[in-house]
């Protein structure tokens, strides 16, 4: 289990209280206050930072998470509303201690999908959530699935080619 850790700030809410949650397939405790965004409790107190924050209003798709199987942005989510919850990071994509990426990991390094790096990890999560929820390798549809997060650098189409690579089982086989 997560340790529990106390974070700091979180807006007028003053008051702590501790929150449990599945964080990339562990049990977490939070002590923190409960409009603490999931960003920064996720950044801040327990350390996983590839969830990267954009915009912090919910416009960019940089901080995307997995919530119960839903794409949310972080930034917009207090803690208070993951108890009980199920989240996923991009630390959650592949296996734990691992040094081995997952396949749409892999499909985005040989597609070159990555490039300043601060809308990847919420383009992995997007793209993960589309894939795990049976998406083909479909040009719009995915773009459809990645509507949500901006990438000022790649243009997508090097992202889409990940996702379709992915999706196709093909990472791996270059």
């Amino acid at each position: 289990m997560t340790a529990v850790r106390s974070g700091s700030g979180g807006g007028s809410d003053g008051d702590r209280s501790v929150y449990r949650f599945t964080l990339n397939g562990e049990p977490c405790e939070a002590a923190v206050p409960g409009m603490r965004r999931l960003l920064d409790v996720v950044r801040e107190d327990l350390g996983l930072t590839g969830t990267k924050e954009g915009c912090g209003e919910g416009e960019c798709g940089a901080c995307s998470v997995i919530l119960d199987g839903q794409v949310v942005d972080s930034c917009l989510i207090p803690v208070c509303q993951v108890e009980g919850s199920e989240v996923r990071t991009v630390e959650g994509l592949s296996d734990a201690g691992a040094d081995v990426l997952s396949p749409l990991q892999q499909a985005f390094l040989e597609s070159g999908g990555a490039q300043c790096g601060i809308c990847t990890p919420g383009m992995l999560m997007a793209a993960q959530a589309y894939l795990e929820a049976g998406g083909s390798a479909d040009e719009d549809d995915i773009r459809v699935a990645i509507a949500g997060n901006l990438c000022r650098c790649t243009g997508y189409t090097k992202i889409i080619d990940a996702i379709e690579a992915a999706a196709l089982g093909q990472a791996g086989e270059r």
